[in-house]
């Protein structure tokens, strides 16, 4: 709970990916509150309260799994929302004169795309979703010890990561701010606020609350 919101303020690419993650694990404890609140909570060194709130978080999250039928695969859709918009932010980048590093940045990587999407026998899905794929499987393999799969994609793997960083840091408002990280200048573009963006839902649930 606690490193999901710190992931959340400072990356989103890696909140993304850590959410991916405790689906898995989730869905490796069966959804059980108990083999959750025993595996996951109980462990910490934590007070009682504090316990509650996490065990909470994770039930919520175990929740939405079955809610939106995905108790044996697929990533929930907030996941998806939060990639769709990064996916507008790669389109905007695509075009716009501020996006000429990233331009620079995403060709090394498109020549590798189509190998990715034949792998994953879905043409529906977008390059940025592509992109997360293979990180996560990346990240799968080597959590696996499976040196041989981690090296089969791990030269896409560096080609994805300048690009994925880029879309997250100009999302999180690293480079609006000039706190760049490897991605040179970027001004002028904000992250979709509205009603059909995963931002403009969490701000229309908060005040439903």
């Amino acid at each position: 709970m606690d490193i999901a919101q710190a992931k959340r303020k400072e990356n989103i690419a890696e909140y993304i990916l850590y959410l991916w993650q405790l689906e898995d694990l989730l869905r490796a404890l069966q959804l059980s509150p108990e083999a959750i609140y025993s595996q996951l909570v109980a462990p910490r060194d934590v007070p009682q309260q504090r316990k509650d709130e996490i065990l909470a978080w994770y039930l919520d999250l175990a929740s939405l799994l079955r809610k939106e039928g995905k108790e044996q695969s697929g990533h929930l859709d907030h996941t998806l929302h939060l990639i769709g918009d990064l996916h507008n932010l790669h389109l905007h980048l695509m075009r716009a004169p501020v996006g000429e590093h990233y331009r620079h940045t995403f060709a090394r990587l498109a020549p590798e795309l189509p190998k990715l999407r034949a792998m994953l026998h879905d043409d529906n899905i977008s390059d940025t979703e592509i992109c997360f794929r293979a990180l996560y499987a990346a990240m799968l393999y080597r959590i696996r010890g499976d040196g041989k799969g981690a090296a089969a994609i791990a030269d896409t793997v560096e080609l994805i990561s300048p690009c994925l960083l880029y879309t997250s840091d100009a999302a999180d408002g690293h480079l609006r701010q000039g706190r760049t990280r490897r991605t040179g200048p970027f001004q002028g573009y904000v992250m979709p606020q509205g009603p059909g963006s995963e931002r403009g839902r969490e701000r229309a649930r908060e005040g439903a609350r």
